[in-house]
């Protein structure tokens, strides 16, 4: 799994003159929390927009101070006048100790279905689990290659690797094949066609 460092520099003073003066800097205030004390930081927002930008799920390795540190990006808020982020949680992790997380569901192969006319719908595009550090995954798959028109997949047919628990609802559907307007309408005449001859 990819890793992205981090360069955060330690932040001398909290409070809102403190945080208003780092952000009127250019900087972006940053907390770490988790299997340790608090830490808060700041980091330049270039260095986070691979982070922040993407629907993809990172591990980070935050150094501050000399001290690194294993995090996943939690939460992040931003200006509501402008898209610019105002804050950023981090939090930490450690082997032994469990993580609830959001990781993207993505789809493989060719559905027939999808060959036939059919329209892919992928209704859940980020999955929830639970695991421990060391087992985390950056993506879960699931298989879609027999996947007929009308037809769904549901989270519980998502392949789960040792050690993940997904926590969403099993019931959920997770793709579906959709029947085209057009291609109902041309069973639904096929069909019509077919009693009228009887």
């Amino acid at each position: 799994m990819e890793v992205i460092a981090v360069k955060g520099e330690k932040r001398a003073a909290l409070g809102k003159k403190a945080t208003k003066a780092l952000r009127n800097d250019g900087r972006i205030p940053c907390v770490i929390y988790g299997t340790g004390n608090l830490v808060h930081f700041s980091v330049k927002p270039l260095d986070v927009r691979a982070v922040i930008y993407t629907p993809d799920f990172h591990i980070l390795k935050i150094e501050v101070d000399g001290t690194s540190y294993s995090a996943i990006l939690k939460d992040f808020q931003q200006s509501p006048l402008k898209d610019n982020v105002t804050h950023i949680d981090f939090l930490q992790i450690a082997d032994g100790h469990p993580v609830k997380l959001e990781i993207p569901l993505r789809c493989k192969g060719a559905s027939v279905g999808v060959k036939s006319g059919g329209k892919l719908i992928q209704k859940l595009r980020r999955i929830k689990i639970k695991a421990m550090a060391e087992n985390i995954v950056n993506e879960l798959f699931i298989d879609i290659t027999t996947m007929d028109l009308g037809q769904s997949l549901r989270v519980r047919d998502i392949p789960v690797p040792n050690g993940i628990e997904i926590l969403n609802n099993g019931s959920i559907p997770a793709v579906t094949i959709e029947i085209p307007r057009a291609l109902r309408s041309a069973a639904a005449a096929a069909d019509k066609d077919t009693k009228k001859k009887k």
